[in-house]
């Protein structure tokens, strides 16, 4: 997908449009996934684009291209480009050190409950 995206348009009311956007995205992204897979790919990946035209357009995470959006839509931008291009991915294993330092952040945090009077 690649398009640019009007923000202003004369009888919509902008937060309907805005969510029709992200609905269009969101159903692109979607139907992208169902896909079938080639061999030896485990999932769909994104390259992402976003700008406020197609010549500015940044490569940015496919996590925060909805954040892009609520940011352009909050510096009242008239228009912002979006470019979403799937590709087969490989998932590959942590190192064994990352994997750890992961599970100790998300671990109990140690408080005793005895200690609660």
């Amino acid at each position: 997908m690649k398009k640019t995206f009007q923000l202003q348009v004369e009888g919509k009311h902008p937060d309907r449009l805005l969510e029709a956007i992200k609905h269009e995205i969101r159903k692109y992204l979607k139907r992208e996934r169902r896909r079938d897979l080639p061999e030896g790919a485990d999932f769909w990946d994104f390259d992402c684009k976003f700008g406020l035209t197609e010549d500015t357009a940044d490569v940015v995470h496919l996590a925060n291209v909805i954040t892009c959006i609520d940011n352009a839509v909050a510096n009242q931008a008239t228009q912002f480009y979006v470019e979403l291009l799937a590709k087969p991915g490989v998932r590959t294993k942590r190192p064994a050190g990352e994997a750890h330092e992961h599970q100790e952040r998300h671990a109990f945090d140690g408080l005793d409950d005895d200690n609660n009077d």
